[in-house]
């Protein structure tokens, strides 16, 4: 992957941590920066530690599973855009102003799982460790600022622009597994 692929990667999956900070926007009436702040960081954290776990598993058994790689790394891709495009049609769920440890934390998980996978799909796809860690870095600062942005966006505009944000989050992913599926078989450069 190169920068360009890197960057959509991460904004792709900032995606649901995006709308997720528009919704705690809404439910926020006075906006302080201290909440802005955690939820950026608390976003911004899992969204780059997610992908290095899933690089750690991956390399425990990307030996096994080097014939179909690309295969799976189609697939993972796929299964989470097509999730988010599904998700973007949806009504937005109930999100109230809490920025306990314990409620961050679970969001910030429940919003960083896709990027396990895709941590996963780094090492199918043979990315060295400093790759990979350049790579995580790009993605927990690309979330940490966009996270900061929805917020603000949530709490100024409304929900306008949570499911257009997951929808183009998916539809990114889908077709970046498309493209290594392409790129494997020989019908890319």
């Amino acid at each position: 992957m190169d920068i360009i692929e890197i960057l959509m990667l991460a904004v792709a999956l900032s995606m649901d941590a995006f709308a997720v900070s528009v919704c705690k926007g809404l439910a926020v009436s006075k906006l302080k920066k201290r909440h802005a702040l955690s939820v950026g960081l608390y976003f911004g954290i899992f969204q780059g530690l997610m992908p290095f776990i899933g690089y750690m598993l991956g390399n425990s058994f990307s030996s096994f599973l080097t014939g179909i790689d690309h295969w799976i790394a189609f697939g993972l891709l796929s299964i989470i855009g097509f999730n988010m495009v599904k998700e973007s049609f949806e009504d937005p769920e109930d999100v109230k102003p809490d920025f306990s440890p314990k409620t961050m934390l679970a969001m910030a998980v429940a919003t960083s799982i896709d990027a396990l996978a895709v941590g996963i799909t780094f090492a199918l796809r043979e990315f060295a460790l400093k790759d990979t860690i350049i790579s995580v870095s790009i993605i927990a600062i690309i979330t940490f600022a966009l996270s900061i942005l929805g917020i603000i966006i949530g709490n100024i505009f409304g929900a306008k622009y949570k499911s257009k944000a997951e929808m183009a989050g998916g539809l990114v992913l889908i077709a970046i597994g498309i493209k290594i599926l392409f790129q494997d078989l020989g019908i890319l450069f």
